[in-house]
C-alpha cells in the first residue's frame, strides 16, 4: 500500500502545483477534461475575462464558451485523441452574449491522477484590437488627407526608400501608371532623376539632406518638361529622432510665368514700347560703371512735352496716346543705337546719351527739339507739339541715377518757367554746388526742432471696402508744416531722416500717435485698423517687437487693429532675421502688409513663409488702369499671386471710378485714394466717416 499512497500524494501535490500556477498567471486559464470537454478548473482572470463568477465556470462545456469553427474542430479532434495543441486568434462568448477577442493556446498536460488534462491559456486582445482599429482609422484619415491636398506628397525613409505618395505627386511628375502601381523604389528614384532639368544639382540637394536632418528646406525643381515645382522638405520625426522625409511639391509654372510677364511688362512701356524707369535704371547702371572705369562722361536729358494736357483735354486721350507714340518714334530717330530713350510716365521722357560731354549733349538736345516740333497730322487736323529739355552731365563720379534725373528734371522746369520749347543744363557752378549739402543739414536740423516743438502731425487716408464702400481702416501718413519753410513733402525729408538715423525717433512718434488714435476710435466703437509705415532702420533695430508691444499695451489697443506696412527691400535684407521678427509680430496679433508690392524684388519662397496678411499694389501700377495693358497685366498678376497665397489685396492711388471698377472685377478687396478721400486730419476723417458709403 505504500506505493499507492505515495502516488496519491504526488498527484495531489501535482494538482496543487497546477492550481497555484493558474492562480498566479495574469492571463485567463482553464483546465479542460478531454473526455467530457468540460472545464475542470479556472483562475480568477478567466472569470473576469468572461464576466462570470469563478465558481460558475467549473463544469461548463468548453464549446459553449468558445464556439468559433476552428475551436469546435479542434475539440472534436482532441476528444478523439487526434489533437494535442493549438494556438491562434479566436473569440470567447462573454456573459450577456458579447464576444471578446483573445490569443488562445491549448496544450495537453501530463497525467494528473492518471488522467490527462488540457490547459487553455487565453490572452485578452481587446485593447490591442482597439488600438489597431484606431491606427487603421488614422491611416485611412491620413491617406484621405494626402489625396485631398493640392500638393504632391512623397514620403521616404532616411535610406531613400519610398513609404508612400499621393496621386497628385504622380500627376505632377507625370509618373507612368505601371511604375506607380509597382512601387519600385529604385525605378522611381531613377525616373525622378531623369525627369529634372539638372540631375546633378538635384542629386546634390538630395545628398545634402543627410546633413540637415532637423531642418526644413524650400527649393525649386525645374523639370525637363518645362514645368517648375516648388519643393518643401520637412523631417519626419519619432520621439525627437529623424526617421524620414516628407516632401511636398507644388506646381509653380503658371505663377512664375505670370510674374515673368509682369516683370517684362514693368521694364517696357506698353504704349510706346520704350523702356520704363526700371529698364532705364539697368542701362544707366552700365553707363555709370563704364564712366567710372574709363573716366568718361555721359548725358541724361529729361524731355517733357509742352501743354500736353491741353491736347488730351481738347482732342481726347486717344489722340494724346498717338502723340506720345509719335514722340517716342521721333526721339528714337534722333539717337544712336548705343543711346537709350525711356518713358517715365505721362508725357515725360528721359534720354541717356553715352560718352557725351556738354557739346554732345547740346547736339542731342537740338536734334530732339527739331524732331518733336515737326507738324503732326491727325484726323484732318494739323498741329505742332514742342518739348522742354533739362540736361544733367555725369562726370565719372559716383552720382546715382536718381540724382541725375532730379537734376535734369529741375533744369527742365527752369525751361518751362522761362517759356518752354528750349533746353538748359543743370546749373553746377561754384555757387550752386554747395547748396544741396547745406540744404540737407538745414533740413536735418529743422526736423529735430519740429519733433521737439510738436510740428509733426498725422493725417489718415481711408481704406475702403470695394463692394460695400465702407471704411475698414486708415493709413497714417506723416505731415510737417514748418513755420518758415511751409509744408514740406515727406518725399523730401524722409530720405534725409533715414540717412541721418533720425527716422528712428520720428518712427517712434508716429507709432505712439497712431496707436493712441486707433485706441480712441476703438473706444468709440469704430474698430478701424490703422496702418503705419515702418522704415528699414526701425524694423531691424533691436527691441523693435518690444516697442510695438509696449505701445499697444500703453494705449490698450487690441493688436489686430494695428497694421505695419513694410517694403519688399526690408524683408529680403537678412531674410532669416526678418522672418523671426515677423513671426514675433504675428504672434502679438499685429497685422503685416507689404507696401508698394511689385516695385522691389520678392522671393516667392520667402513670401510663402512670411506671415504676411496683405499686399498693397503700388500707385504706379494703378495709374494707367484700365487702359494701360502693362498695368492691367501687372495688377492681374499681383492679385492672382495674392489669391494663391490667401492674402488680402489693397490698391493705392485709386483716383477714378473706372480704376475702382476694374480692381473690384479683378478681385482686389480694398482701395485707398483720392476717389474716396485724400489723407485727412483726424477730425475731417471722422466727418468723412459720417458720409454715406459711395
Amino acid at each position: 500500500m505504500k506505493p499507492a499512497r505515495t502516488g496519491e500524494r504526488a498527484a495531489v501535490a501535482s494538482t496543487h502545483l497546477v492550481a497555484g500556477l493558474m492562480a498566479g498567471m495574469l492571463d485567463a486559464v482553464w483546465l479542460v477534461d478531454p473526455a467530457t470537454l468540460r472545464v475542470v478548473a479556472a483562475n480568477a482572470a478567466a472569470g473576469r475575462l468572461l464576466g462570470v463568477p469563478l465558481g460558475e465556470l467549473a463544469g461548463q462545456d468548453v464549446r459553449s464558451l468558445s464556439g468559433a469553427p476552428d475551436d469546435l474542430a479542434f475539440w472534436a479532434e482532441a476528444a478523439a485523441g487526434r489533437a494535442d495543441a493549438i494556438e491562434s486568434h479566436t473569440w470567447l462568448r462573454r456573459a450577456g452574449g458579447t464576444a471578446v477577442p483573445v490569443l488562445r493556446r491549448v496544450s495537453r498536460l501530463p497525467a494528473v491522477l492518471d488522467e490527462a488534462m488540457f490547459i487553455v491559456v487565453m490572452h485578452d486582445r481587446s485593447a490591442q484590437c482597439r488600438i489597431e482599429g484606431e491606427l487603421e482609422a488614422r491611416v485611412a484619415e491620413l491617406a484621405a488627407t494626402l489625396e485631398a491636398t493640392a500638393d504632391g506628397i512623397l514620403v521616404t525613409d532616411l535610406a531613400g526608400r519610398v513609404r508612400g505618395f499621393n496621386h497628385r505627386f504622380a500627376r505632377l511628375w507625370d509618373l507612368p501608371e505601371a511604375l506607380a502601381r509597382r512601387r519600385d523604389d529604385e525605378a522611381l528614384a531613377t525616373f525622378m532623376q531623369n525627369s529634372v532639368a539638372d540631375p546633378v544639382a538635384y542629386g546634390q540637394r538630395l545628398a545634402a539632406l543627410d546633413h540637415t536632418e532637423l531642418l526644413q528646406s524650400v527649393d525649386t525643381v525645374p523639370l525637363r518638361s518645362g514645368a517648375v515645382l516648388q519643393r518643401v522638405t520637412r523631417p519626419q520625426t519619432c520621439r525627437g529622432v529623424c526617421v524620414g522625409w516628407v516632401q511636398s511639391f507644388r506646381d509653380m509654372t503658371e505663377r512664375l510665368q505670370a510674374l515673368a510677364r509682369a516683370e517684362a511688362q514693368s521694364h517696357t512701356d506698353a504704349l510706346t514700347g520704350l523702356p520704363t524707369r526700371r529698364g532705364l535704371a539697368e542701362r544707366a547702371s552700365f553707363a555709370i560703371a563704364l564712366a567710372q572705369r574709363e573716366g568718361t562722361s555721359f548725358a541724361l536729358l529729361f524731355a517733357n512735352l509742352d501743354r500736353f494736357k491741353h491736347i488730351n483735354d481738347t482732342l481726347g486721350h486717344e489722340t494724346g496716346d498717338r502723340v506720345l507714340v509719335d514722340a517716342a518714334e521721333r526721339l528714337k530717330g534722333c539717337l544712336r543705337q548705343v543711346d537709350t530713350v525711356a518713358r517715365l510716365g505721362g508725357d515725360e521722357f528721359v534720354v541717356l546719351v553715352h560718352q557725351a560731354d556738354a557739346a554732345g549733349a547740346e547736339i542731342a538736345a537740338r536734334r530732339i527739339l527739331e524732331a518733336i516740333q515737326r507738324p503732326l497730322r491727325h484726323g484732318g487736323l494739323s498741329f505742332t507739339v514742342t518739348c522742354s529739355i533739362g540736361i544733367a552731365l555725369h562726370g565719372g563720379d559716383a552720382t546715382p541715377l536718381d540724382e541725375l534725373v532730379r537734376r535734369a528734371d529741375a533744369a527742365m522746369h527752369e525751361v518751362k518757367e522761362a517759356g518752354r520749347a528750349a533746353w538748359r543744363f543743370h546749373r553746377d557752378d561754384g555757387e550752386a554746388a554747395p547748396a544741396a549739402p547745406r540744404g540737407r543739414l538745414a533740413l536735418d536740423h529743422a526736423m529735430r526742432q519740429a519733433l521737439a516743438q510738436g510740428q509733426f502731425r498725422l493725417h489718415y487716408q481711408p481704406q475702403v471696402d470695394m463692394e460695400s464702400g465702407r471704411v475698414l481702416g486708415a493709413e497714417a501718413l506723416l505731415r510737417w508744416r514748418d513755420p518758415t519753410l511751409g509744408d514740406i513733402s515727406p518725399a523730401e525729408f524722409i530720405p534725409v531722416a533715414e540717412a541721418s538715423g533720425f527716422i528712428i525717433p520720428i518712427g517712434d512718434w508716429v507709432l505712439n500717435q497712431a496707436v493712441r488714435q486707433a485706441a480712441q476710435w476703438h473706444a468709440q466703437g469704430r474698430g478701424l485698423v490703422v496702418s503705419i509705415n515702418v522704415s528699414a532702420l526701425q524694423f531691424h533695430r533691436a527691441g523693435f517687437v518690444e516697442r510695438i508691444a509696449q505701445a499697444l499695451a500703453s494705449a490698450r489697443l487690441p493688436a489686430g487693429l494695428l497694421e505695419l506696412e513694410l517694403t519688399e527691400s526690408i524683408l529680403i535684407q537678412n531674410a532669416q532675421e526678418a522672418l523671426l521678427r515677423l513671426q514675433a509680430l504675428s504672434a502679438l496679433g499685429v497685422k503685416l502688409a507689404i507696401d508698394d508690392f511689385g516695385t522691389g524684388y520678392s522671393s516667392l519662397g520667402y513670401l510663402k513663409r512670411f506671415p504676411i496678411d496683405r499686399l498693397k499694389i503700388d500707385r504706379s501700377f494703378v495709374h494707367g488702369l484700365p487702359g494701360d495693358p502693362s498695368d492691367v497685366g501687372i495688377v492681374s498678376a499681383i492679385v492672382g499671386l495674392g489669391r494663391a497665397l490667401q492674402l488680402e489685396i489693397v490698391a493705392e492711388g485709386v483716383e477714378t471710378e473706372a480704376q475702382r471698377r476694374f480692381l473690384a472685377q479683378t478681385g482686389c478687396e480694398q482701395y485707398q485714394g483720392f476717389l474716396f478721400a485724400p489723407a485727412l486730419d483726424s477730425a475731417s476723417f471722422e466727418a468723412r466717416l459720417a458720409d454715406p458709403p459711395m
